[in-house]
């Protein structure tokens, strides 16, 4: 194990084997390819073959470059070609009885200093290191997909694995240009871990048909700034494989959040594996195309319903927060008369005064002219009172997430309100019903959840009640276009997608800190470099508020009933400590003063 690992086996040339060889031969080792498919072999050196010509196109090797990256990768058919490797990396599939008899037929081929590492993301390090002869030199070296350009590689060691390995196979993944991080074995490890539970929640909710397929995955890209919905990802690395992660998550948690859909099931019992099969979530130009076509399930009519959408040219928006006067700016760009009411004329003013700082930057930066500034800020009048929301076509509340005070400004703007106004709340988590209930025109009252800052994010969850009118429905979906904002259809229940989506996974996150897994830095670097998340989640709890957010668990968990959802004692305990986030100072991390 001290000698520099220089010769690399890579078995199995599927897509993730043949990303793996392209890293190792890039960075200069020498990639003993071993595939029983002659057909993959030849796939692999061709799909090296392409991407080493694109790098010459793009001027980053040069021709002599490649030629040598070429040469450093010979393939073979049988696993002798491995004897004399310093390290073998097995990435064939995600099944023990296959990964024990690599490794089995790998005791007695490598020389006794040879690491073994396994790429599984799902099965037992442990398991496969203890049917080895050699368990001291058995890790798990898991790469995430597409290799050559995630920088993530989770170094697993089980109870078993010999430091001196650890430290090797760490070196050169520094060496790779990768970001290794240290994990224990766990089933899924961190990302994993973590990026499976939310999976299968979005499948379970395109299930239960709460929401569509385009719209869960629009709501998280745009919610969430992730670089993929949920079921495209599922679609993306292959629905087999997701069930069979998630079952192995499972036998270890009995988490029910693990547990795998059932449609996961049906769908890779039918070959419906996603792009590999060419059909998943999705329907695919071809078996292995990124392309998606229009099927059977393929919306029609963004618009839903084809009711007629009543009249809009003036907005009524309650709130003094930066909520309520994101939402003013919002409408008052798009051409649209804003009456923005507080409790007083000067928390009102204060709020106007918020937009015009902020246009001011727009300006600043170019974004826009100060004449449609100035146009922009005209159309806004602060008002002290509910009162002046009289003549207004759609009123917007954006107030205290408490159901009290909401179904009371909603009892007040059933009588304020003219008949035909649509009243609508941004509430993140409150029933939208409760504040229907409160008024005498529930058909007319409507969920309209913005996502702040809401003048930059896109994202508006349009959620309907079961007394909803079809006609509001159409309303909003039609000022939300105008507004240029991406509407999504949600029914009344807590979380709708976004939060229904995010918060469980935050949740665990916060849980495998609890549990002294990985810690709050590992973890953040794992979400933002394998998942491709912004930001990691003790990031975003710091940014969002530890009080929000355990205000939102304990809203989920209220409703689900779920013991997985139950809020991690963690956050309740820094909550209880006055550790809130950002806002003041110290959350899970601590924060410089402003």
């Amino acid at each position: 194990m001290d000698t520099p690992l220089s010769t690399i086996a890579v078995v199995g040339l599927g897509t993730m084997g043949t990303g793996i060889a392209e890293v190792l031969t890039r960075a200069g080792r020498e990639v003993i390819g071993i595939d029983i498919s002659e057909a993959a072999a030849a796939r692999a050196i061709t799909t090296l073959e392409a991407a080493t010509a694109r790098s010459v196109a793009r001027e980053r090797i040069t021709e002599e470059e490649r030629r040598d990256i070429l040469a450093r990768f010979r393939t073979f058919s049988d696993l002798q070609a491995a004897a004399d490797a310093d390290l073998v990396i097995e990435v064939v599939p995600e099944s023990y009885e296959v990964k024990q008899q690599v490794f089995r037929a790998l005791d007695g081929i490598v020389r006794p200093g040879a690491i073994l590492a396994t790429g599984t993301n799902a099965l037992s390090v442990t398991r496969l290191a203890a049917d080895s002869a050699h368990p001291e030199r058995v890790l798990g070296l898991h790469f995430f997909n597409p290799a050559p350009t995630m920088k993530l590689v989770e170094v697993v060691s089980s109870v078993l694995t010999a430091p001196q390995a650890v430290a090797a196979v760490t070196d050169l993944a520094h060496q790779l240009g990768k970001e290794p991080v240290a994990v224990g074995d766990r089933p899924g490890f961190v990302a994993d871990g973590l990026l499976f539970g939310y999976l299968n929640q979005a499948a379970a909710m395109y299930e239960a048909k709460y929401a569509s397929r385009e719209d869960i995955d629009a709501a998280m890209k745009l919610g969430c700034g992730l670089p993929m919905g949920p079921l495209a990802l599922l679609d993306l690395i292959g629905i087999d494989t997701a069930r069979t992660v998630l079952d192995a998550m499972y036998a270890e948690s009995h988490d029910r959040l693990h547990a795998p859909a059932p449609i996961l099931k049906q769908l890779s019992e039918a070959g419906l594996t996603g792009r590999k099969s060419g059909r998943g979530f999705y329907t695919y130009e071809a078996p292995g195309s990124g392309v998606v076509v229009r099927d059977a399930l393929t919306p029609l009519d963004a618009a839903g319903t084809g009711a007629a959408a009543r009249e809009v040219r003036s907005v009524g928006v309650a709130g003094s927060g930066t909520m309520a006067s994101g939402i003013a700016e919002v409408f008052a760009k798009a051409g649209y008369d804003v009456v923005l009411a507080a409790r007083s004329l000067e928390k009102a003013e204060t709020a106007a005064a918020r937009i015009a700082k902020s246009l001011a930057r727009s300006v600043d930066k170019g974004r826009m002219t100060a004449e449609a500034r100035d146009e922009t800020l005209a159309r806004i009048t602060p008002a002290g009172s509910l009162d002046a929301f009289a003549e207004v076509d759609l009123a917007v509340e954006a107030v205290a997430e408490d159901l009290e005070i909401k179904q009371q400004l909603f009892a007040t703007l059933d009588k304020v309100c003219k008949p035909g106004a649509v009243l609508a709340t941004t509430t993140s988590s409150l029933p939208v019903v409760a504040c229907a209930r409160a008024t005498s025109r529930p058909q007319d009252v409507i969920g309209m959840h913005f996502f702040n800052p809401a003048p930059a994010m896109k994202l508006v969850e349009v959620v309907r009640t079961v007394l909803t009118g079809d006609d509001v429905h159409a309303t909003v979906r039609e000022v939300t276009a105008k507004i240029r904002k991406h509407p999504v259809d949600c029914g009344d229940r807590a979380g709708f997608i976004v939060n229904a989506l995010l918060f469980p996974y935050l949740n665990n996150a916060i849980k495998m800190v609890e549990q002294h897994y990985a810690s709050l830095d590992d973890i953040d670097a794992a979400m933002k470099l394998g998942g491709g998340y912004p930001m990691g989640p003790f990031e975003l709890l710091d940014v969002v508020g530890l009080d929000v957010s355990l205000a939102i668990e304990r809203v989920l968990h209220r409703e689900f009933r779920d013991p997985g959802l139950a809020p991690a004692p963690l956050l309740e305990h820094l909550v209880a400590a006055g550790c809130l986030g950002r806002k003041t100072g110290r959350g899970f991390r601590e924060y410089a003063r402003r």
